[in-house]
């Protein structure tokens, strides 16, 4: 693994967490790219391979992600090993944080987030529920402001794993193929991992392999939340509710955040017009919009938690070894 390896300072403990430092104060200062975001080419990309390949089984939706995400991973590891192999260290350490800077979406989900709730705080509903369809799945035309409140919070402590937290617990092993991978797999299961007739058979290996991916960063995420907050409560949450949650890595991440805030979230809702049960997550008051601010708090306290925590691991890697 990655954080075990040192060659000219570029594959050391210290190094990794020196770059992730890095990625997330550009993150911080910077956001996302303004004229042209990767991620957003990548979209593109995957929906003309998706209607060149979908023919509604399993093994088209195989083929489709592999032609997605194999040869830009390929070509990431390549790049990071030829800037290895020639000693180019600081090629390499650019190349991760800047890898590493545009795959992780820290600020750019808290600032939708705020987008939300500078109308919600204002009484425009109309234009809150405009802000929140573009992180949510959900329709969103009747909400009210309960709805829009819980559906914000969902989402920031979902995606602070997605985002930010799966992409840098990647990074930490893999480096930027690591990252790069990782917010490929989650941006297709975004795409295709709908349960309806036309994604069911052909999105089945993206949003399985982005389970498999998102399991081990979701459950630290999970943790991180509940020592941030209430942790006797996120925990008691996390242990009864996540099981009953859709999603095997969003249960806990929400579930654990919601007891962690002392706020109850969820509820049942509409998705493409149909209406989906959903069980209630967390305990204490109905999440008002005064609770936004605090999921945001959380996300960013958790971000320079893992900061800390791997610049810590560094120097113990560097002492004991």
């Amino acid at each position: 693994m990655m954080i075990f390896f040192d060659l000219n300072f570029g594959y050391s403990s210290l190094a990794i967490a020196l770059m992730m430092i890095a990625a997330l104060m550009l993150d911080h200062l910077l956001g996302e790219p303004k004229r042209f975001h990767p991620l957003i080419g990548f979209g593109y990309a995957v929906e003309k391979i998706e209607k060149l390949l979908n023919r509604a089984t399993k093994f088209s939706g195989l083929i489709a992600w592999i032609a997605a995400t194999v040869p830009l991973c390929l070509l990431s590891f390549w790049l990071q090993h030829t800037l290895l192999s020639m000693g180019n260290t600081l090629g390499f350490w650019l190349f991760n944080i800047v890898v590493l800077y545009i795959a992780i979406g820290q600020r750019s989900l808290l600032e939708h987030a705020q987008w939300i709730h500078q109308p919600l705080s204002q009484g425009d509903l109309d234009l809150a529920r405009e802000k929140v369809g573009w992180i949510v799945s959900r329709n969103t035309e009747t909400m009210d402001q309960r709805q829009i409140t819980s559906s914000t919070i969902e989402s920031v402590l979902e995606n602070g794993n997605d985002a930010i937290f799966g992409t840098l617990f990647w990074f930490a092993l893999l480096g930027a193929p690591g990252a790069l991978l990782f917010r490929l797999v989650n941006t297709l299961d975004a795409m295709w991992g709908y349960k309806n007739e036309r994604w069911l058979e052909f999105g089945y290996v993206a949003a399985k392999v982005d389970d498999v991916m998102g399991w081990a960063p979701a459950r630290l995420t999970a943790l991180s939340y509940s020592l941030l907050g209430n942790t006797k409560l996120a925990l008691k949450c996390w242990k009864e509710q996540a099981k009953h949650c859709s999603s095997p890595n969003g249960g806990p991440v929400m579930t654990s955040g919601a007891g962690a805030l002392q706020i109850i979230i969820g509820g049942d809702t509409y998705y493409h017009g149909k209406l989906v049960k959903k069980r209630p997550m967390g305990k204490g008051n109905i999440a008002t919009l005064e609770d936004i601010p605090r999921a945001i708090s959380l996300v960013q306290k958790t971000s320079v938690l893992w900061a800390i925590v791997m610049l810590l691991l560094s120097l113990l890697t560097l002492c004991l070894f």
